[in-house]
């Protein structure tokens, strides 16, 4: 089974509120785009566990730690299901905000159910994913969605960037979440997220904001160079996805010269 486990963007960022558990209550809009990897699950008749292996991007770390690994896991354990190799394509940067990560082991959960005729739920689903990660079940329906909680929230929101062209940007350069939320003031924005982004697009760019980039910022900023340079071609609206390293722009026609960007990861296209 050939799956293509695809990035997000963050919509605006509000870090609200720190909880009493350590965690941050945040308000976000995830919006699921074409950049994407290729994963591929197929029964394995070598092995009597799992086999991985993986190109493109290249992943560091022991398997075990990864989240389509994790995710296989997961469910053997519950539904005892047969053993698998598992090829990935890594396409989407790692660290960038973009969710990549979450997105495989999501589109994993979604091809072992489908592969093995499980019938899990989409809500059991979600559940499932939640275990994984905060991030994992927004890819579970892949839809733009309004999130709440520690991101684990979801309410659907009828929204949709068709016909506009977006520009990817990722330095090389590595932004701890942990580190991030640490130089966070948590507050609640002046308008609400859901109101925002019902303004057209050329209008975000005063109200809808990602609170991780005045820190991220004043660490790193080679981050805010690219954002400022992305304005100057033209961009509609700008942002860094999640906690960063990736800056993206929203434009109503594509920018011709992207490779102004020396050392970073450029992608781009129609939006859908």
């Amino acid at each position: 089974m050939l799956l293509f486990p695809n990035a997000k963007i963050n919509l605006g960022l509000n870090v609200v509120e720190r909880r009493t558990d350590g965690y941050h209550n945040i308000e976000t809009i995830f919006y699921p785009i074409g950049l994407s990897d290729v994963l591929e699950v197929t029964p394995s008749e070598t092995c009597s566990d799992y086999s991985f292996s993986s190109s493109g991007i290249f992943l560091p770390g022991d398997p075990e730690e990864n989240l389509i690994v994790k995710a296989y896991r997961l469910l053997r354990f519950e539904y005892q299901i047969p053993a698998v190799d598992i090829l990935l394509c890594k396409q989407i940067p790692l660290g960038a905000g973009l969710g990549g990560g979450s997105s495989d082991a999501a589109f994993m959960l979604k091809a072992l159910n489908e592969l093995f005729e499980l019938k899990i739920t989409k809500k059991k689903l979600e559940g499932l994913a939640s275990k994984l990660g905060a991030d994992c079940p927004v890819f579970i329906r892949n839809k733009a969605v309004f999130a709440s909680g520690i991101g684990n929230i979801f309410k659907p929101i009828k929204l949709s960037l068709k016909g506009y062209y977006l520009l990817l940007i990722k330095p090389d350069i590595h932004v701890s979440t942990p580190e991030a939320y640490s130089l966070v003031a948590p507050q609640k924005p002046e308008l609400s997220l859901l109101e925002s982004i019902q303004m057209p697009v050329r209008e975000w760019r005063e109200v809808i904001k990602n609170d991780f980039e005045k820190s991220v910022f004043t660490n790193y900023p080679e981050i805010e160079v690219i954002k400022n340079k992305i304005y100057e071609m033209g961009a509609l609206y700008a942002s860094m996805s999640g906690s960063g390293s990736t800056v993206y722009g929203i434009f109503e026609t594509m920018p011709e010269k992207t490779d102004t960007f020396d050392n970073c990861f450029v992608s781009g296209g129609l939006l859908e």
